[in-house]
């Protein structure tokens, strides 16, 4: 037990602190008696809201100020959606817990349709997701994608101005904050497979941090720590980032984990799957296997994409 507040460190939009409430009850309800203090901390991600990630930095942008942070030692713990977090970590942090995984599915946003197939041809989806864009793409090339960025009240506002006809959110973004009624639809996976990792919570530390590792022990789900394994296995074998198009989800029953991959060009013109199983103490395994089978399949294409 430390002796002083455990320091949590939290970006400022209304998701984050949503989400690092929930995480500090639990923290507290499984330490009885600890302190905690939040320590807000603006990223350039949130500072940097009309052009997509992908222009200016990656998805680390979520989460940098942040390590920094816990290097600097004015945090002692960092929450993060771990579909913002990096591929590889700094020499020095870990990703000390992750939590029980919220629904990884996408939702539909839309004042004129149930779904992509109620939108009528030409008409545009904001979402400066290249996953998103590329699923999008891939079943209706009909479909223009503008680049949206912000909150979700920000993205309703925006399809009421009529920026456009459609805008996609994760799920369980609106079930933190209380707005899930304003899902039309929620995509099945098969429709709309997720971002490697989308749902779960991760909980960032230094890693010689014993006594903090201690407290954020009881937090820890087995469970979606071996299908981020997994998803994260997938993805780090591609180098991916948020400027490459890559969906993954793993699901387990029982003592058998699945993944599903999927990679993409970023029109959407082309896209190679894989479906993999086994046992789930082998899921980094899985999920490495998973990748290179998709670097194989793609080949000499999805090098080119990278250079």
């Amino acid at each position: 037990m430390i002796q002083r507040p455990l320091r949590i460190g939290t970006r400022g939009s209304p998701m984050a602190l949503a989400q690092t409430g929930m995480v500090r009850d639990k923290i507290v309800a499984a330490n009885p008696g600890l302190e905690t203090e939040l320590v807000v901390v603006n990223t350039v991600a949130d500072r940097i809201l009309d052009r997509p990630l992908s222009e200016i930095g990656g998805k680390g942008l979520f989460t940098k100020e942040l390590e920094q942070a816990l290097f600097a030692d004015v945090v002692d713990v960092a929450v993060h959606s771990m579909k913002d977090v990096e591929t590889w970590l700094p020499d020095g942090l870990v990703i000390a817990c992750i939590l029980e995984r919220d629904d990884p599915r996408d939702a539909f946003l839309s004042a004129q349709a149930d779904g992509f197939a109620g939108l009528a041809p030409g008409a545009r989806v904001g979402t400066s997701s290249l996953r998103r864009a590329a699923q999008v793409l891939m079943r209706r090339p009909d479909l223009r994608i503008v680049p949206m960025r912000g909150n979700a009240n920000t993205r309703m506002r925006k399809l009421r101005e009529g920026t456009c006809e459609a805008t996609l959110l994760a799920l369980c973004g609106l079930e933190r904050l209380g707005m899930a009624d304003m899902a039309r639809s929620v995509l099945s996976v098969d429709e709309m497979l997720p971002a490697v990792a989308q749902g779960a919570l991760g909980i960032e530390c230094r890693e010689a941090d014993s006594n903090v590792r201690a407290l954020l022990a009881p937090l820890r789900s087995s469970t979606a720590s071996a299908e981020l394994d997994a998803e994260r296995g997938l993805l780090a074998e591609l180098d991916g980032s948020c400027r490459t198009p890559i969906a993954a989800l793993a699901r387990i029953d029982g003592e058998v984990l699945t993944l599903d991959g999927l990679l993409f060009l970023p029109d959407g013109s082309s896209h190679w799957a894989v479906h993999r199983s086994g046992a789930v103490s082998d899921a980094a395994r899985i999920g490495q296997d998973a990748g290179a089978e998709l670097k194989r399949a793609a080949g000499d294409t999805y090098a080119k994409h990278l250079q």
